[in-house]
């Protein structure tokens, strides 16, 4: 802000997983190589603070093995974005979202450009660049914008790097788990063809898998808070969080009651959707839903909407509950992933 230089963020969601991380890394590295602005600094920005970047074990794990700091990453906390556009100096790059929370609405001038691979649930100004394409991974979306720019950008850490995103998302290119598309295989082929020394897929997507699913060390805040999204709507919010173990083993932790209502309290939550994701032998996903509120009508309403569900059916079977302000559910459609749950969920606040 003193030397008034333009700064332009390149930022993923709120939840930064691996996809929110490795597209924001990789694609302000390329603008930065790439920019016809030379005055402009180009930053990457992890949208959460730095405190909670243990929890996110899979991109720890990834960068680790590619030999990237923590301590040169930049996080929410570290960086003033409101005194940045106030001072007319922001421009802001979405990737992997492209609505910014209300905390963040005095941001929505100064983004000039989106990149995510979800549904647009609203649309921009002509001024902004907008790529949404229903693809499994945004790094995708990355590594196809940085094939059609200037040759030499793309360097071996950057191409592990989306290589790996691309791997875990899509289930490693596995078609039953109905997430990849030909674009994200076209993607990773192209990674390897230019890069032969990329570790082989089943040997990157296991070891991301059991970075990802370990969640021995933490606590159930943590567990909760690992990888969360919020809805909010009249007055309400919704935690929406992935949790990475079966529903039993979820429910038989220790003071499991006490930990919701303490976590939903402390943020102001009227409820909480835990979506347990486990996997199979043959990388299928198996899925479960637990739902908690103290407030009955809140969760009467947020499970006849999961259970009536058509845009996708979820196929629910109720669960035996150890309590009434937890309703449990096997999900039969286990193709139905938290992104298409998300707007159930939405419609029903």
């Amino acid at each position: 802000i003193r030397s008034h230089q333009e700064v332009h963020v390149v930022m993923g969601n709120e939840s930064c997983d691996l996809d929110s991380t490795v597209s924001a890394l990789a694609l302000a590295y390329f603008l930065a190589k790439s920019s016809p602005v030379p005055q402009a600094i180009f930053i990457p920005l992890l949208n959460i603070p730095r405190a909670d970047f243990t929890l996110r074990t899979e991109t720890t794990f990834l960068l680790q093995e590619q030999g990237i700091a923590a301590s040169s990453l930049i996080f929410r906390d570290e960086l003033d974005l409101g005194g940045l556009h106030r001072s007319g100096l922001l421009s802001l790059t979405l990737v992997d979202h492209h609505v910014l929370p209300c905390t963040d609405a005095a941001l929505e001038e100064a983004v000039v450009e989106v990149l995510d691979h979800r549904p647009l649930e609203r649309h921009r100004a002509p001024s902004c660049q907008v790529t949404a394409e229903l693809v499994g991974s945004c790094a995708t979306l990355v590594t196809e914008r940085i094939a059609q720019g200037p040759p030499g950008v793309l360097d071996r850490v950057t191409a592990a790097l989306l290589h790996g995103t691309i791997l875990l998302d899509c289930v490693n290119l596995n078609p039953a788990a109905g997430k990849v598309t030909p674009r994200d295989v076209a993607c990773v082929s192209l990674l390897e063809a230019r890069f032969p020394e990329l570790p082989a897929r089943d040997t990157i997507f296991e070891a991301l898998q059991a970075a990802k699913f370990d969640v021995s060390g933490l606590t159930t805040e943590q567990m909760l808070r690992k990888d969360l999204k919020a809805l909010s709507a009249d007055e309400q919010l919704l935690a929406i969080s992935a949790i990475y173990v079966d529903l039993e083993t979820f429910l038989q932790r220790p003071g499991l009651l006490q930990d919701l209502d303490a976590f939903c309290q402390a943020r102001g939550y009227t409820g909480l959707v835990a979506m347990m994701i486990c996997f199979k032998e043959h990388r299928e996903p198996s899925r479960q839903l637990a739902v908690y509120s103290q407030e009955e009508t809140f969760l009467t309403t947020l499970c006849r909407a999961l259970e009536e569900a058509s845009t996708p059916s979820l196929h629910l079977q109720p669960l035996p509950s150890p309590w009434s302000c937890v309703a449990t559910y096997s999900q039969g459609n286990a193709l139905a992933s938290r992104k298409k749950v998300l707007p159930i969920l939405r419609a029903a606040l």
